[in-house]
């Protein structure tokens, strides 16, 4: 089993690239319910820009593309992520919607409370004009998530704009499908991703999710339907369980690692980053999910999504699993099963 070839760094300006609604995040205080918290902690967050976040933190070149509110909270926004020393050139304000919001709290051992502030966005107005094909080709990867595309048409276009000028170019394409309910009706979120699916190199999903996307009885099922789609390896995570690689050949376990879970949120993009780095780095797929599943179990340490990880190489932890967040799955969505799920192989994939 082997990774996907990224094009050499000297080639390229940039070692990754990613797109999609960075928000600002009101954290409530540590242990206490969204309903009954007093004070929250400003702080950002976003699947892709958590990614970007991470693996510049790691040391590599890393541009975020997407569009914020020409307000306040956009300024925020674009702020944290530039300093971050994330390129933030491609990152629009929109002076005609806001910036998004999201509220939620961390009590480890509770559902997390979620709150989103984000219809008709800035972010969800994202479009295929947004999407600069030169600037996309300029990296190694391209790191999309099935967030994007569930936000708006016009972002699941834009979204399949940027995957089209990666391949383009040479590019590996990674692909979070990371399914949110609460987006949009469940079969329309899973419509947008699957296109994507085609597109992507590695997809990076959790259990119920690549159950939910190919309408498998079972991981197992799920990861080789999502490779007779085009990808060259598929990882499930679930959680605890530790992730598993396919290639339609060989099957790679790790088992998850040690953590002290403050925080939940964050761990799955903590994953997808973690094993980004593995492939930058031109490591074996065994190196790669352990990077992932390191760095996922560093996120949920702290509160807030990226709060946790490091600014410099992956320390790797020793020791068994923490029940549900070190192997880079965040918690339940709440995806549930399909009803006349189409079989992935009869989907529009928009080529």
């Amino acid at each position: 089993m082997q990774l996907p070839t990224v094009p050499p760094r000297a080639t390229r300006e940039r070692d990754l690239i990613t797109l999609g609604e960075a928000m600002v995040l009101l954290l409530a205080e540590p242990g206490v319910p969204v309903t009954e918290a007093s004070s929250f902690r400003r702080l950002v967050a976003g699947s892709e820009s958590n990614v970007a976040i991470a693996l510049a933190r790691l040391g590599y070149r890393v541009g975020f593309a997407g569009r914020v509110g020409a307000d306040a909270f956009g300024t925020v926004v674009r702020r944290a992520i530039r300093g971050e020393g994330v390129d933030t050139s491609r990152l629009r304000g929109d002076d005609g919607a806001p910036t998004g919001v999201l509220v939620r709290d961390a009590r480890p051992g509770h559902a997390t409370e979620v709150l989103y502030l984000r219809a008709g966005s800035a972010g969800s107005r994202l479009a295929p004009g947004d999407v600069d094909d030169d600037y996309v080709a300029s990296a190694r990867i391209l790191h999309v998530t099935g967030i994007t595309p569930a936000l708006s048409t016009t972002a699941a276009d834009a979204t399949y704009r940027a995957a089209d000028a990666a391949r383009g170019a040479g590019m590996v394409v990674t692909l979070d499908p990371n399914v949110r309910r609460r987006l949009g009706p469940l079969e329309q979120t899973l419509g947008r991703i699957r296109p994507l699916i085609r597109r992507a190199d590695v997809v990076l999903a959790g259990r119920d999710e690549a159950i939910a996307l190919t309408g498998t009885p079972d991981a197992e099922a799920a990861a080789h339907r999502l490779l007779g789609a085009g990808p060259r390896l598929v990882v499930i995570k679930d959680g605890a369980n530790g992730s598993t690689a396919y290639d339609g050949t060989d099957v790679l376990p790790v088992p998850a690692a040690s953590a002290v879970l403050v925080d939940p949120v964050g761990a799955g993009d903590a994953y997808a980053a973690g094993f980004i780095d593995g492939l930058l780095r031109g490591t074996d797929v065994a190196a790669a999910l352990h990077g992932g599943t390191a760095l996922g179990a560093l996120a949920v340490g702290a509160a807030g999504d990226v709060e946790g990880l490091p600014h410099g190489p992956i320390p790797v932890p020793d020791g068994p699993a923490t029940a549900g967040a070190a192997a880079g799955t965040d918690p339940p969505k709440d995806i549930g099963p399909l009803k006349d799920n189409d079989p992935l192989k009869d989907i529009d994939v928009r080529r």
